[in-house]
C-alpha cells in the first residue's frame, strides 16, 4: 500500500502518521510516495492512497493526469477529476442539495472592475476563493459595506482571473463564527466521526498563500448533520460514482442563519480525515 503526499509533507501530515502505523499494525506493507515522483512504480502496488497531495491546485491538469495513469488508485482518478473543481457544487445545488449560495465568474468572459464591482454582494461579509484550491489558499473574506474592502475584492477577483483561475463568490455565514464548521468522515459508506472546527477567515484577511490548519474539537454527529450529509454522499455515490461506496469521504458543513445545514465542500480527493483528534 501505498500513502501519497506531496514534496512539502515527505513524511506525510502528522494526522496520516496514525494511519500509517494502524496499518502497518495490521500486517500490510506501507510506504509513503510524493505523487510527482518520477522514480515511483506505481504498477507496483496493489492500492494507492492519495493523501496529503495538497500542492496540486496550481498543477491540477498534471494532477488529474497522474492520478488517471495509477492502477489500483483510491479514491479512483474520475472521482479525483470531478473532485478537484469546486464547480461540482454547482451540480449538487442543481439536485437540490442546499450549498452555499455562490456567484461564479469564468475567466472566459474577461471581467473588468465594473464587472466584477456588480457581482459581489451590496451588504454583509462574503468569501472570495478560486474553485481550485487546498486549505484556503489564495481564499479572502471581505466586508462588504467599506470602499477599501471592496476595492481590495475586486483586485483580488481580477488577480486569479488573470493568473488563469475561475473564481467563485459565496455570502459569509455568520453562525460559523459562533458555532463553527463540522466536518462528518465516512469510510466505505459508513459514518466514522465529526470534528468541529473553528472558523478560519477573519474579517480583512489578504488572500492566503499557505495551507492553513484548523483548531479543531471532537463533535457529536447531530442527526440533521448526519443526514444531510448522507444525502450528499448518496448523491455523488449514484451520479459519479456509478453506484459505488467512496473508500473515505469527509462532508462539511456549516449552520445557515436559521441554524440549518448547507453544504461548503465535499472532500473525496485528499481530506485530512482527523485520525489524531
Amino acid at each position: 500500500i501505498a500513502l501519497v503526499t506531496c514534496q512539502q509533507f515527505p513524511n506525510l501530515d502528522e494526522d496520516d502518521g496514525v494511519l500509517l502505523v494502524a496499518l502497518a499494525n495490521e500486517g500490510m506493507e506501507v510506504s509513503i510516495e510524493i505523487w510527482d515522483d518520477k522514480t515511483v512504480d506505481w504498477t507496483s502496488l496493489d492500492l494507492v492512497i492519495v493523501r496529503s497531495t495538497w500542492d496540486y491546485a496550481p498543477r491540477r491538469d498534471e494532477f488529474v493526469a497522474w492520478a488517471k495513469s495509477v492502477p489500483n488508485i483510491v479514491n479512483p482518478a474520475h472521482i479525483i477529476e470531478w473532485n478537484t473543481d469546486k464547480y461540482y457544487l454547482k451540480a449538487l445545488g442543481e439536485a437540490g442539495i442546499d450549498v452555499v449560495k455562490t456567484v461564479w465568474l469564468d475567466l472566459e468572459r474577461h471581467f473588468g472592475s465594473q464587472a466584477v464591482h456588480t457581482r459581489l454582494p451590496a451588504f454583509g461579509d462574503y468569501v472570495i476563493k478560486p474553485t481550485v484550491s487546498a486549505g484556503a489558499q489564495d481564499t479572502a473574506r471581505y466586508q462588504g459595506v467599506t470602499a477599501k474592502a471592496r476595492g481590495e475584492a475586486i483586485m483580488h477577483v481580477r488577480d486569479l482571473l488573470l493568473s488563469g483561475k475561475h473564481v467563485m463568490i459565496q455570502p459569509y455565514l455568520n453562525q460559523i463564527d459562533e458555532h463553527g464548521e463540522t466536518s462528518l468522515i465516512f469510510f466505505d459508506g459508513k459514518f466514522s466521526h465529526a470534528v468541529r472546527k473553528n472558523a478560519m477567515l477573519s474579517r480583512g484577511d489578504a488572500p492566503s498563500t499557505e495551507y492553513l490548519q484548523e483548531e479543531l474539537s471532537v463533535e457529536g454527529a447531530d442527526t440533521s448533520y448526519l443526514a444531510f450529509a448522507q444525502k450528499v454522499l448518496d448523491y455523488a455515490k449514484q451520479n459519479v460514482n456509478n453506484g459505488e461506496d467512496f473508500l473515505y469521504g469527509r462532508v462539511d458543513l456549516i449552520p445557515n442563519d436559521e441554524g440549518e445545514p448547507v453544504l461548503l465542500e465535499l472532500e473525496l480527493t485528499e481530506p485530512t480525515l482527523f485520525f489524531g483528534v
